[in-house]
Order: structure tokens, then C-alpha cells, then sequence
């Protein structure tokens, strides 16, 4: 690179942001990364990610970080058992030994592989974005710098967003509560017997029971449902923030584990005893976590030396696991252009502005089918069975993608 390299500043230390700084490392182009996060373990991570040959897969090979990825995916966890609420086993999908269409990764296992590929110092913790405009990036201490293209990898709350478009996410009347179980096997056996080596769903007109197998033999568990955005304010646990949560008298963010414990049960009271032991057994404070989406599609009006990737762009419910890997694939594909553009000499903004294309046109196709899945499986009555995609289809349709992927792409 040259002294005319622009310099490139990514917003958002998530797994779409790092994988793009990875990509723009390994073609020699400088990229500084910040975060609002004090550092990579300063908060939790969530749960497990299944990353798929079509999308995610692509970006870790793009990053050459497969051998890294598959020293910690889990391929066992592709595993899925469906439930009903009486505990009837519906459906139960073994994927095979050598399989490995959409392995499973730990978010936190996800970050710090990528965050670790990185140069040292490319990544300046607990910066927390005011505002972007005319490459000059606010933060909320009052600090600035500049960038030839601020790339917002900043997640569904994008300020990065703000600059681009009037679009926010709304709520998709879906919320999930957390739980977790540490030391499952002997501490939690029942669990451990419930969700198997990957993952389950137990289904009951328009609420679900949901078990997902971690490393470290941890299960988080989501107690999902249909409900008003206030529900937990509405119950009396506390004032409305507007977003899910509850704050005290005082304003503050407030939890009350037991009161919350107490209203899920009664919201899932005619659940089988032995699936109820996901809301009586947790060990975490059942932090309530609404589904938010954006419009689909979301556009913008294409401006030079900004853009955005993964939820920043397209966020969306998490049905069909696309959110993370569009992430990784569109940090890899913008990456991908900046570097040929700069080798090149092609200009900057006509890279940018064909990657917005075809990331726009990804995600809305995949946005529609993710927001229209979750409106179904909490539909009165609950999902069709029928209609639930046989694992073996999938992941032949994943390989056949990413081929055809592959070779458009290269």
C-alpha cells in the first residue's frame, strides 16, 4: 500500500467487523476497528452460532481461519429434537458423523478466533459512537476520528445507520428469555437429557421451550413467546424502558429473577413438569431479550464513504440462523472489493457501492423468509411439523449455494 491507501475505520468489534478487518489485513490494507465494549470479555457473548457452508463458512475460508474454526466447531450440535408441550417427542434429526454443513461455534469462541487473527492494536475498546458524518466519527466522549469509509458493523442499534437511513428496527412480537445451566451434566441431568448433543424445541401455541447445547457443558435455554413488548413492566416488575427491560424508581436497568420466574410459569403452566424445569432450574437471571427486525428490504440512498454490513444493514429474527453468517459473508465480500479495488486503482466508492447492491438484495431475501418463519412457528396452534425443512435437504442446499457461490464470486 501507498500513502494514497485510504484509511478505513470499521464500528463494531462483532463478527462481521472483525472478519472484514481480518480480510483487509491479509490484503495489506491498514483498518482500525472500535467498540463501545471495554474489552473482549467485558460482557457475555450469548449463545451458540451454527455457521453455514454457503455463507459463514466462505468468510472463515476467505480469512483463512478454517483449520482454527474447526479445531472449536461442533459438529455434533447440528443435532435437533421437536417437542410438544406434553413432551412428545415429534421429530428428530442425527445429522451424520462427517457432517458439516452448519456446525456449531460459542459466540464468545467465534469473537475471540477472530479478534486474535488480527494485527495487535487494531482494535480500540471502549469507544462508544455518538454519531457519523463526512468521515468524521463522534464518540460519546467527545473524541474524533476520521476515516476515508466508516463501515458500520455495529449491530441492530446502528449509529453508524443513523447516517444512512431514518429505518429502526421494530419489534417482531416475539421475545425470548434466557436461561443457563452450567455443569449440565451432573448438576442439570434432566436438561441434559432434553436437549441431546444439539438442540430442542418444545412447542405450545405460540410459546416454544427452546434448549440449545453449548461448550464447557453449558445449555442455554430461551423461553420464547408471543408477547406485548411491556409484558414484564405490565406484570409489575418495573417501568417500561421502551425496549423490553425494566428500571427502577430511580431509573436504573432492574432485574427481579424470582417475580419473572413466577409470571413465566404461569404463562407456560399447562407445559409437561419436566419441560418446566428449563424455567424452575435456571441459574441465570432470565434476562428478557425481545426480537427486533428491520424492514425488508432495507435501502438507503448510496453515499461515498460509508456503508454498513451485517445487522447494522439487515437485521432480522433468528429463524434460519442467517443473521451471523450474512455478517461474516458481507464482511468478506466488502473486504474482499475494498482490497481489489485498491490493487487495482479502481475507484473506492464503485467497489462500495456494487457490494451494497448485491448485500441488499442477500438480505432481504433472507430477512423475508426469517421474519415470515418466526410470525409462523408462534402463530396460534404452532408450527406444521410438515413444513419444518429435513436437515439432510438443507445442508445439501447450503453446499450446492456455496458452489455456485464460489464460482460467481471468484
Amino acid at each position: 500500500m501507498t500513502i494514497n491507501t485510504p484509511t478505513i475505520a470499521i464500528i463494531g468489534a462483532g463478527p462481521g467487523g472483525l472478519l472484514a478487518a481480518r480480510v483487509l489485513q491479509l490484503g495489506g490494507v491498514p483498518v482500525t476497528v472500535y467498540d463501545a465494549d471495554m474489552s473482549l470479555e467485558s460482557r457475555d457473548q450469548g449463545g451458540t452460532l451454527d455457521l453455514h457452508a454457503d455463507s459463514g463458512q466462505i468468510a472463515i475460508d476467505d480469512a483463512h481461519l478454517t483449520g482454527e474454526f474447526a479445531a472449536l466447531a461442533r459438529p455434533e450440535g447440528q443435532a435437533h429434537r421437536l417437542l410438544d408441550s406434553r413432551g412428545t417427542l415429534l421429530v428428530e434429526q442425527t445429522p451424520g458423523p462427517d457432517e458439516t454443513a452448519a456446525p456449531e461455534i460459542d459466540r464468545a469462541q467465534l469473537r475471540r478466533m477472530l479478534a486474535e487473527s488480527l494485527n495487535p492494536g487494531t482494535i480500540r475498546w471502549g469507544r462508544r459512537v455518538r454519531s457519523v458524518g463526512d468521515g468524521i466519527i463522534i464518540f460519546e466522549d467527545g473524541v474524533t476520528a476520521v476515516a476515508d469509509l466508516v463501515i458500520g458493523a455495529d449491530g441492530a442499534w446502528s449509529r453508524v445507520r443513523a447516517a444512512l437511513t431514518d429505518a429502526v428496527p421494530s419489534y417482531t412480537g416475539v421475545t425470548f428469555v434466557e436461561a443457563i445451566f452450567a455443569n449440565v451434566t451432573e448438576t442439570h441431568p434432566e436438561i441434559a437429557a432434553l436437549v441431546g448433543a444439539g438442540h430442542m424445541w418444545a412447542n405450545g401455541d405460540g410459546r416454544a421451550l427452546v434448549l440449545q447445547r453449548n461448550s464447557g457443558d453449558v445449555v442455554r435455554g430461551y423461553i420464547s413467546m408471543r408477547a406485548e413488548l411491556d409484558w414484564l413492566a405490565n406484570a409489575g416488575i418495573g417501568m417500561a424502558d421502551g425496549r423490553g427491560g425494566v428500571l427502577d424508581a430511580n431509573g436504573t436497568e432492574t432485574t427481579d429473577t424470582e417475580r419473572v420466574r413466577s409470571e413465566l410459569r404461569r404463562r407456560f403452566a399447562d407445559f409437561a413438569p419436566e419441560l418446566l424445569r428449563i424455567i424452575d432450574d435456571s441459574e441465570g437471571t432470565l434476562s428478557n431479550r425481545p426480537i427486533f427486525a428491520l424492514p425488508t428490504p432495507n435501502t438507503w440512498v448510496h453515499q461515498a464513504g460509508i456503508t454498513l454490513l451485517g445487522d447494522a444493514a439487515h437485521v432480522m429474527s433468528p429463524f434460519g440462523g442467517n443473521g451471523v453468517n450474512l455478517a461474516l459473508l458481507d464482511g468478506a465480500e466488502l473486504a474482499r472489493a475494498i482490497v481489489s479495488a485498491i490493487d487495482s486503482g479502481r475507484p473506492l466508492d464503485e467497489a462500495v457501492r456494487a457490494y451494497e447492491g448485491r448485500m441488499t438484495l442477500r438480505g432481504a431475501t433472507a430477512g423475508q423468509a426469517a421474519n415470515a418463519a418466526i410470525v409462523e412457528h408462534y402463530a396460534v396452534g404452532g408450527p406444521n411439523i410438515d413444513s419444518i425443512p429435513d436437515f439432510d435437504e438443507e445442508a445439501r442446499a447450503w453446499r450446492d449455494n456455496a458452489a455456485a457461490y464460489r464460482a460467481a464470486a471468484r
